[in-house]
């Protein structure tokens, strides 16, 4: 086991001559340095995540592709029980009138719920307005 020797560890204490300038700078530089490595650190999380998300997003775009193949066998499987019941002509005009219905309310709906959208973000306006004027006058 190696000793280290008195005279190579140097513990600052109150008496030491360093002033208030060299230790505001020490300060200083070690804020800075804590703020880089948590900069990076946020970095690397942010770069972490991203990747997670973009996993998620294409499984849900091949969930959303498989979907869209169940419901064009389904409709197809419609017509052609519906073929055997009436002509195939009418059979699939039918099934394509059913589908037209379903994207006729889906529109509706999905048109009502836009217009409920703000596209500026109202609290977040409103708030840096009361920040600048605190700002301009911060003892009112």
């Amino acid at each position: 086991m190696a000793s280290i020797s008195p005279d190579r560890v140097r513990v600052r204490t109150r008496d030491d001559d360093s002033s208030v300038g060299e230790l505001l700078s020490a300060v200083t530089s070690d804020v800075q340095t804590l703020f880089r490595q948590e900069v990076e650190l946020a970095k690397t999380e942010v770069r972490q995540e991203a990747t997670k998300a973009g996993k998620a997003a294409g499984m849900y775009g091949g969930a959303g592709f498989a979907g869209y193949m169940v419901l064009l066998f389904l409709s197809l499987a419609a017509v052609l029980g519906l073929a055997n019941v009436v002509d195939g002509g009418w059979a699939a005009l039918i099934v394509a009138a059913v589908w037209a219905v379903a994207a006729a309310v889906l529109y509706q709906r999905g048109r009502t719920r836009m217009r409920t959208v703000a596209p500026k973000p109202e609290q977040t306006v409103e708030s840096i307005k009361e920040n600048a004027q605190w700002a301009r006058h911060p003892t009112r």
